[in-house]
């Protein structure tokens, strides 16, 4: 499907995430992938600060309003939590949390993994997206998802960065 994969490995894709025990036979599967330069406990604490904003094109997804850039001492998700806040307004739910390792919520009719994995230069950050939608509509689905994902990812892989600058 046009715009399904951006930034992973082949390992990546053939990997089970939350989302694929909650969605079968999706119309709908996408696959984002960054490595990020920090230790996964950086990552860790900059993926839970997406309960906080979107950290994707903030004009678009936060009513102008910009993600915090500070690293903020969010507390771990759990099952039932928001999953982001968008404007002014909490959106979609915490599925399952394997904390410090994966996170998985719904939104807007997608179901969402992010993973962290250790690697050989860093963590990898990824993000699968499942959805059972029409089979129409999926590709501009995945391609919209892919434009979104990807500045979240990079804007998350930054801070992470950062923090981890900072540390040294």
């Amino acid at each position: 499907m046009i715009g399904d994969r951006w930034g992973v490995t082949e390992d990546e894709l053939r990997r089970r995430y939350g989302c694929d025990d909650i969605v079968h036979a999706p119309t709908l599967e996408a696959w984002r992938g960054v490595t990020v330069h920090a230790d996964p406990a950086a990552v860790w604490a900059r993926l839970r600060q997406v309960r906080l904003a979107p950290y994707s094109y903030d004009l678009v997804d936060n009513l102008g309003r910009r993600s915090p850039r500070e690293l903020v001492d969010v507390p771990e998700p759990e099952v039932g939590d928001p999953f982001t806040r968008a404007g002014v307004r909490d959106q979609g739910r915490v599925v399952a949390v394997d904390p410090g390792r994966e996170l998985t919520a719904t939104i807007m009719g997608a179901h969402l993994s992010y993973a962290v994995l250790p690697a050989a230069d860093g963590v990898r950050l990824v993000l699968k997206v499942v959805a059972r939608t029409s089979r129409w509509l999926a590709p501009a689905l995945s391609v919209g998802d892919l434009v979104m994902a990807r500045k979240q990812l990079l804007t998350l892989k930054a801070l992470a960065e950062a923090d981890a600058t900072r540390q040294v």
